[in-house]
């Protein structure tokens, strides 16, 4: 009878699983984490000569123009998107999102001390790259926060609107490369579109609604 009484309630859409929110602990654990997944991301795309999608694929793509370290201008294009964060989604998240975004540019300016990465096969860097932005991101928005840019604007589609943030990810990603054709090779671009899909799939897999219990 347990066991039909709570068949019933999935049906109706009850949920039946205690829900606890994510203590202070958590979230810092969380977002340090989401932090290293994406620096080591945006290493690998570098040493690859490769972009990626969001903020992380236009600091990117500016680096290799302006020659400017890409942390400082992962920081510096992520401001106005910090002011949409919190009109839009609250102090608490941008102030989150801001904390992990410093670290991140502080990450990407002391890692390669720490770790040079001597060759590395476009395919490898595209698909390594890619995966470890998009869980680094995954693991930031599991703790109320964003790497900033883009990812401010698709998490708030999604949560406004109910707009799936992978997808609305994948159609910025695609302008990224498209612009990113006038100053890399066809073939990285081409590399660069697989980084771009293998980030977005992770968030568009496992960022939906009812597949994560936390808060």
């Amino acid at each position: 009878m347990m066991q039909g009484a709570w068949q019933a309630q999935a049906a109706q859409g009850k949920n039946v699983v205690s829900i606890k929110p994510h203590t202070l602990f958590d979230d810092v654990y969380g977002i340090v984490v989401g932090v290293l997944f994406v620096a080591m991301g945006v290493l690998l795309l570098q040493a690859a000569g490769l972009i990626t999608g969001g903020v992380a694929g236009i600091s990117l793509l500016v680096s290799y123009v302006s020659g400017y370290s890409v942390g400082l201008l992962f920081m510096l294009i992520n401001l106005p998107f910090f002011l949409f964060g919190y009109l839009f989604m609250g102090a608490r998240f941008t102030i989150k999102s801001l904390l992990g975004s410093i670290l991140i540019m502080a990450l990407l300016k002391l890692m390669p001390s720490g770790l040079v990465i001597g060759h590395v096969h476009p395919m490898v860097a595209a698909l390594g790259g890619g995966t470890f932005c998009g869980m680094g991101i995954l693991a930031l928005a599991r703790h109320g926060a964003g790497v900033g840019g883009t990812g401010i604007v698709t998490l708030w589609l999604q949560k406004r609107y109910g707009i799936n943030a992978g997808r609305t990810q994948v159609a910025i990603d695609a302008v990224i490369l498209l612009a990113a054709l006038a100053i890399v090779s066809p073939e990285l671009v081409g590399w660069s579109s697989l980084s771009a899909i293998a980030m977005s799939s992770m968030v568009m897999a496992w960022h939906r609604p009812g597949r994560y219990f936390g808060n």
